[in-house]
């Protein structure tokens, strides 16, 4: 994408009351004014709250928001420019179950409260195979305890991803962690079990790991 699309972007996005875009110094310092009160002050209703961490176009924030009106869906990414196809989409749509929010996912349990959160999505995240990029693994424990502290007591993590490596690391730790593991395969397409929202959305990475044959693993966890 060129630089010119990028700021064309960056401005619409500005104008998109469906997109967020706090200032880290207000996130770290707690005075984030939506944090806690997303349901009353954002949404206006009390359905449950789904986020997506790393939502790259916002494909699964949107088609998941498409099937489940009854719920609210927000999608989560630092790269503004790359949201911003499923922002303008869920705003020609008429979608008022759609926020997306540009800023870092660590920050994460700054900006929503203790058990502000029903369920969590983490859809083709980097692997971050090197060691010394372990920190930046999005299901590392760090970032489980984050989850934890947002997520409602029966709150779940889906996680969705092309890497075997990703699948394994995780159901390790889940596994060695104590955390309950309540779905797991390391192919859907070839399991005619898998939910339908799993195998009913793809994201434009998605299509092109099956091109390549690449299967697609998928887990469900609870956080204990």
């Amino acid at each position: 994408m060129g630089s010119k699309n990028k700021l064309r972007r960056f401005k619409e996005n500005e104008t998109f009351d469906n997109v967020l875009q706090p200032k880290r110094d207000e996130i770290v310092n707690q005075t984030y004014p939506l944090k806690g009160y997303w349901n009353k002050n954002h949404f206006k209703n009390d359905n449950p709250i789904v986020l997506e961490l790393g939502c790259g176009k916002g494909e699964y924030t949107v088609g998941l928001a498409e099937k489940h009106p009854e719920k609210n869906f927000i999608g989560i990414d630092i790269k503004g420019a790359r949201f911003w196809r499923g922002a303008k989409t869920a705003l020609e749509q008429n979608m008022n179950n759609v926020a997306f929010i540009r800023t870092q996912i660590e920050l994460v349990d700054d900006i929503f409260d203790e058990n502000e959160i029903s369920e969590i999505w983490i859809t083709f995240p980097d692997p971050q195979i090197k060691y010394k990029r372990t920190k930046h693994r999005m299901t590392n424990p760090t970032f489980l305890s984050k989850y934890k502290k947002i997520l409602k007591p029966d709150g779940i993590v889906h996680l969705k991803t092309d890497s075997e490596f990703m699948h394994g690391y995780t159901l390790g730790l889940l596994e060695g962690s104590g955390h309950e593991i309540v779905y797991s395969h390391h192919d859907i397409y070839v399991n005619h079990e898998a939910p339908k929202d799993v195998i009913g959305i793809q994201t434009f990475y998605e299509k092109q790991y099956l091109e390549k044959g690449k299967p697609i693993t998928y887990i469900i966890f609870k956080i204990k």
